[in-house]
């Protein structure tokens, strides 16, 4: 193993406490104990060289402060950051012997680098590697903490790579996006005080009269021998993407909404008179211009609370519209006042509020509505176990062509896995029905 020493500058050095995306995604690492690292082994089939991905490197260490920045942990359990103005990191250089596949060698390192924790007080959050198979660079390994950048953040970081300048690689322009200390700043403002305060206002009119869980208690409930208590269910559909298109194309709704309440609309089939669907669902908040080209996590949860009991599919849809936009709305927020909002309802109405439906739809794109048939191309990709879980449901809508692909994360003990492959069935009779016209209630 190699590693070529790359040192880079840049602006914005200085301390400070985290921003409130930081925030949230901190507490979800301490919660799973992990990093939750973005990334993995990717061919590289342009000729690149072992330089061009250390300059490559340099691009990313110097533009954003994110990934100049260590955590600093105070003994009250404070946790700050600190952003450094220049330094040093390393591009690992791997060298695949010639009879070895560079490409399993690429992937042992991701498996490695994702299995291995980020040192949050003395590492980059930034690792970063090649392959080399007979002297030519086949595959670049890129690992990102999630604490530096969220899912937006790194598609802004790809897109200002490729808008280089091909000869010098030079940026096209400077950055002027807020960098994590700028945005503290920023939130400190008394507009960002009132912010809060609206959505705080949102989140206590709903947290008073919403179910406590929509979840059965785990107790009585034998866990079928061999069923893991968390799993992981990947499953896809054809049918759901045709016909998402086309009911979207009908009622000019964004495909969105159409699969939020196709959920909504399946767990109240399966668990009818719980009351009004009731999730977290994860926000990025890029619809915000002045956070639309920011590398730093922005995502925060925004409540979403949508009643579809005994409605038609085109109201669930409308109603699933007007829960999505407020959630969106809301979702940006100190996340100190909703934890004590949260903790002083749950005190005055004499039991704790259960909100651990996750619902995160990471799409996009939009599928385009067909006049034919509705074809029925449905599969489980995978049922693995998982180690641990925080949510008891997490329901990840996966961003690929051509199908639904849902990632699903299940506390067995709450929702059997019978149920969970109910739930999935019932969202793509939902939307599939309301595709064809049909009445769906």
């Amino acid at each position: 193993m190699e590693r070529i020493i790359v040192p880079f500058e840049g602006p914005g050095a200085g301390a400070g406490p985290l921003a409130w995306g930081q925030q949230q995604v901190w507490a979800a690492m301490v919660e799973i104990d992990s990093s939750m690292s973005m990334g993995g082994a990717m061919p590289a089939t342009d000729g690149r060289t072992v330089q061009d991905y250390a300059a490559e490197l340099r691009f990313f260490m110097c533009r954003y402060a994110a990934m100049r920045t260590l955590l600093r942990f105070g003994g009250d359990g404070t946790v700050t950051q600190e952003v450094f103005g220049s330094g040093e990191t390393a591009l690992v250089v791997l060298d695949a012997a010639d009879d070895e596949d560079p490409a399993a060698r690429a992937e042992a390192l991701a498996t490695e680098w994702r299995q291995r924790k980020f040192d949050y007080a003395t590492e980059w959050p930034l690792r970063m590697g090649v392959v080399r198979h007979r002297g030519a660079v086949t595959h670049v390994v890129a690992l990102m903490c999630h604490i530096a950048a969220d899912l937006g953040g790194v598609a802004v970081m790809m897109r200002e790579l490729a808008e280089r300048d091909p000869v010098t690689g030079a940026p096209a322009g400077p950055y002027e996006a807020p960098q994590p200390l700028d945005l503290v700043r920023l939130q400190q403002e008394p507009v960002m005080t009132r912010q809060t305060a609206a959505a705080m206002r949102y989140w206590e009119s709903h947290l008073r009269t919403i179910p406590a869980s929509l979840f059965d208690p785990p107790t009585g409930r034998a866990t079928p021998a061999g069923t893991p208590v968390y799993c992981r269910l990947r499953w896809q559909s054809r049918a759901m993407h045709v016909a998402s298109g086309v009911v979207s194309d009908r009622l000019g709704a964004d495909p969105a909404w159409v699969l939020l309440a196709a959920f909504a609309a399946g767990l109240e089939r399966l668990r009818p008179g719980r009351g009004p669907f009731v999730a977290i669902n994860i926000i990025s908040n890029r619809f915000r211009p002045a956070l639309r080209d920011v590398v730093s996590p922005i995502t925060q949860d925004g409540l979403c609370v949508l009643d579809v009991a005994g409605v038609s599919a085109e109201e669930a849809i409308s109603r699933a519209r007007t829960a999505s936009m407020s959630a969106s709305k809301h979702a940006y927020y100190d996340p100190a006042a909703r934890a004590a909002l949260t903790e002083r309802i749950s005190r005055e109405r004499g039991e704790h509020l259960d909100l651990t439906l996750i619902y995160n739809d990471r799409r996009t794109g939009r599928p385009a509505g067909a006049a034919a048939p509705v074809p029925e191309h449905t599969a489980v990709l995978s049922e693995e176990p998982l180690p641990s879980l925080g949510p008891k449901l997490m329901v990840v809508v996966e961003d690929v062509p051509d199908v639904v692909r849902l990632s699903v994360d299940v506390d067995t003990r709450h929702l059997p896995l019978p149920d969970l492959r109910a739930l999935l069935h019932e969202m793509e009779a939902f939307v599939v029905t309301a595709a064809a016209g049909q009445p769906v209630a």
